[in-house]
């Protein structure tokens, strides 16, 4: 057990020594999804959403440093006009509601430009359940996708947009029709 723990214990030191020294900030962010669902149930259109939540920055190095969030979204997806027969249910619109949990890399080749990529995933909420009962079901109800984008940095002030792509399979209904996610993310952050 000393094994592991000390060799942990000297890890997490220096990157959190680091990090300090490279840089650490706290943000505020919000904007607009613009999200798709493929399969035969649902339109091939973009839907409108929005999002809101924070961001930490931590730096590594002058070039490179991790961006943890955690953001609130939603988007009504329309479905398709064969949706009703594909799954019995007579419905036109699905609300999304999803808690993201991205971590995304950061390399800045300069100070006014981030590029970014990591994995995100989202879990989706339930209004009948509160926020614990829905973390439990978060591997039954979950979105796990890759995501990349730029950020422009203007001194506390984040403008960023980046691409998402799922990789779950979304359909939790059936095994006929895979389900996956593309979403479009524009928005703004303030960082203290």
């Amino acid at each position: 057990m000393k094994k592991i723990l000390f060799p942990l214990a000297l890890i997490i030191s220096l990157t959190t020594s680091t990090a300090y020294s490279q840089g650490f900030k706290f943000g505020i962010k919000a904007g607009t999804d613009i999200k798709k669902l493929s399969g035969k149930s649902f339109d091939d259109q973009f839907s409108y959403g929005f999002h809101v939540g924070a961001f930490t920055e931590i730096g590594i190095t002058q070039k490179f440093g991790i961006q943890p969030e955690v953001y609130f979204s939603q988007v009504n997806v329309d479905t398709a006009s064969n949706f009703s027969s594909i799954h019995l249910t007579q419905i036109s619109k699905v609300q999304l509601k999803y808690i993201n949990i991205p971590i995304l890399l950061s390399f800045k080749p300069n100070k006014f430009v981030a590029l970014q990529a990591g994995p995100q995933y989202g879990i989706l909420i339930d209004n009948s359940k509160n926020l614990f009962q829905n973390g439990k079901d978060a591997f039954k109800a979950g979105d796990f996708s890759m995501v990349a984008g730029l950020q422009l940095n203007f001194s506390k002030v984040r403008l960023y947009g980046r691409y998402g792509i799922g990789l779950s399979n979304l359909n939790d209904i059936d095994k006929q029709d895979k389900w996956k996610s593309q979403t479009v993310q524009l928005g703004l952050g303030i960082a203290f």
